[in-house]
C-alpha cells in the first residue's frame, strides 16, 4: 500500500503556486464564467485511461481557493493502478460549487491531475521492471520549472525515488564543475569544507579512475554515467572493493526497458530522467452533472 504523501507538502508553497496557476489561467475576464453564472452545481471527476491515480492534494488545493467541496470516492486512492478508457471512464470524485468556478478550475485542475499521475504511472512501471532488486530506481532534476514539486510528488506516489529536490538538498559535481575547479579532487575538498557533515556529496565520472579519485577525495555517491551495461557493473563490482561504502548511481539514457540490464548487487541507484521528462499524461475530464 503507497504511504500518504500529502502531509510532505508545505501548503504555503502549494497554495502560491495554486495562485500563479489561476492567474496564468485567467489573467483577466472570464466571459465563459459569466455566460454559465455561478449557481451551484456538482461535477463528476472522470478518469478515462489506465494508470496510477496520483495529484490528490493540487486538485483539492485548486478547488479549496474557488470555494469548491470534494467528495471523494472510495476507489480513488493515490498509488492504485486504475483501468479505465474512453468507454469505461470511472467517477473517482464529485466536486460541487459555484459553476463558474467549478469550470474556471477545471482545466488547470485536470492538467495537474494528468501530469502527476503520468509521473506516477511511469515510475510504477519503471519500479517494476527492476524485480526484486533491492536498490533505488530514482528520478533525476529534470523536472518542469513550476511544476517541480508536483512531478517529484509523482516519483514518490508511483514507487520511485525523487533523487534531490533541488541544487541546495544535495551536492552534485558534474563534468562542468570539475573542469571549473580543475580536478575532482579539488572540487570535493572544496565543497566538503562548504557543505560540512550534513550534507552527501555526489560526483559524475565517465570512468572507473575517475570514481575512484572522487571515492578516494571523499564523495558519498559516485554516478557511474553513460556506461555500457556490462561495463558498469563491473566497474561498479571494482568501485565497491575498494570503497564498499560509498553508493554506486547508474544513469545515462537508461529507459524501463534497458534497466534491467545495468542491475547488479554493487548498483545502488539507477536514475532516469525520463520520468520527468518524457512521460505520458493520463486523461481525466470534469463533467457537470445536468
Amino acid at each position: 500500500m503507497t504511504p500518504d504523501y500529502s502531509s510532505l507538502l508545505p501548503d504555503g508553497q502549494i497554495n502560491k503556486l495554486v495562485q500563479e496557476w489561476m492567474q496564468d489561467d485567467h489573467p483577466s475576464f472570464d466571459v465563459g464564467g459569466l455566460v454559465v453564472g455561478d449557481a451551484v452545481k456538482t461535477a463528476k471527476l472522470l478518469m478515462k485511461s489506465t494508470g496510477v491515480f496520483a495529484g490528490k492534494p493540487f486538485f483539492e488545493a485548486i478547488f479549496k481557493q474557488l470555494d469548491c467541496q470534494i467528495e471523494w470516492q472510495q476507489l480513488a486512492v493515490e498509488g492504485d493502478y486504475i483501468e479505465a478508457s474512453g468507454s469505461n471512464k470511472i467517477c473517482l470524485a464529485m466536486v460541487t460549487g459555484p459553476v463558474n468556478n467549478l469550470l474556471r478550475g477545471e482545466r488547470t485542475a485536470l492538467n495537474t491531475l494528468s501530469r502527476c499521475s503520468g509521473v506516477a504511472t511511469a515510475s510504477q512501471v519503471a519500479r517494476k521492471a527492476a524485480g526484486d532488486w533491492k536498490g533505488w530506481v530514482a528520478g533525476t532534476r529534470k523536472t518542469t520549472p513550476g511544476f517541480r514539486v508536483v512531478e517529484k510528488y509523482g516519483l514518490l506516489v508511483g514507487g520511485a525515488a525523487t533523487h534531490r529536490l533541488d541544487l541546495s538538498q544535495m551536492v552534485m559535481l558534474k563534468d562542468n564543475h570539475i573542469w571549473s575547479a580543475g580536478s575532482i579532487t579539488s572540487a570535493v575538498q572544496l565543497a566538503r569544507k562548504a557543505a560540512g557533515f550534513s550534507q552527501k556529496i555526489e560526483v559524475e565520472c565517465q570512468s572507473l579512475d575517475e570514481a575512484l579519485e572522487a571515492s578516494k577525495a571523499g564523495a558519498d555517491i559516485v554516478m557511474l554515467d553513460n556506461f555500457e551495461p556490462n561495463q558498469l557493473k563491473n566497474d561498479a563490482k571494482l568501485l565497491k572493493e575498494q570503497f564498499p561504502h560509498v553508493l554506486v548511481e547508474a544513469s545515462g539514457g537508461i529507459t524501463s526497458d534497458t534497466m534491467p540490464l545495468y542491475l547488479s548487487e554493487h548498483v545502488d541507484i539507477v536514475s532516469q530522467g525520463k520520468l520527468t521528462q518524457g512521460y505520458s499524461c493520463l486523461d481525466y475530464s470534469l463533467k457537470i452533472v445536468p
